[in-house]
């Protein structure tokens, strides 16, 4: 958890309760098991409880797509590996391998980057050994943007404006609406703007950021020289 008690690491949010394969597991077994627990996709383990590799479906539908066997010479070689599978009996020859996974401690932002970029929907949470202890799921990461406004706002207070501008300077005022936050006020120090931004962008929960913050105003005893500007009167 993060110094307010938010999520910020796979620990904080994966699932402990899991379902993995042996390595020996039956084709049929583990279309059961895919059933039953409703995933589409199971880590496998060795003797010493390491994960090895992840059976997905994509990894027992060519035993359907190639029940005929008429691919032709052409077609074998495109698809020789999925070929492979088609034969494959045990989870030890369907398995994707290496699986790939991260550990606990890994931020949720490195989490969410592995899914996409390698197109997969969950991902096998180990401990340094391999040894498996968790799963977590692209709607595992998704349950950060569940917090609260009044929450995320609290937090923005804490970890941007105090931090930064602390109790003494001008009022900076936090709005959260539907995870958006907006920053408004006046500042001392302008080049504290853009640090206030990724701050507030920092805080789990945060959809967007709006800021809306300016410097003092201008003292007119001290720019006597520089004319206030004048109101444009409307219609």
């Amino acid at each position: 958890m993060s110094l307010y008690g938010t999520p910020t690491v796979v620990n904080d949010v994966m699932t402990r309760t899991v379902v993995a394969l042996r390595t020996g597991a039956a084709f049929k077994d583990i279309v059961k098991t895919m059933r039953e627990w409703r995933v589409s996709a199971l880590p496998v383990l060795d003797d010493g409880e390491r994960v090895v590799g992840v059976v997905s479906e994509a990894d027992l539908l060519p035993k359907e797509e190639y029940r005929e066997g008429d691919l032709g010479r052409h077609g074998l070689v495109q698809h020789l590996s999925d070929v492979r599978k088609a034969d494959a009996v045990t989870a030890e020859e369907l398995m994707t391998a290496p699986a790939l996974t991260v550990t606990p401690d890994a931020t949720l932002a490195h989490a969410a980057h592995v899914m996409a970029r390698s197109r997969v929907k969950r991902l096998p949470v180990v401990a340094p050994d391999g040894a498996l202890k968790g799963i977590v799921s692209r709607s595992d990461l998704l349950k950060v943007f569940l917090r609260d406004d009044e929450d995320i706002a609290e937090d923005v207070g804490r970890a941007v404006v105090l931090r930064l501008f602390g109790t003494r300077s001008a009022p900076v005022r936090v709005e959260v609406h539907d995870g958006v936050v907006t920053l408004t006020g006046r500042v001392h120090d302008t080049d504290l703007v853009p640090i206030a931004v990724l701050l507030a962008r920092s805080v789990p929960g945060v959809v967007d950021v709006r800021c809306a913050l300016s410097g003092p105003r201008r003292h007119p005893d001290l720019d006597a020289d520089l004319p206030e500007p004048k109101a444009t009167a409307s219609g």
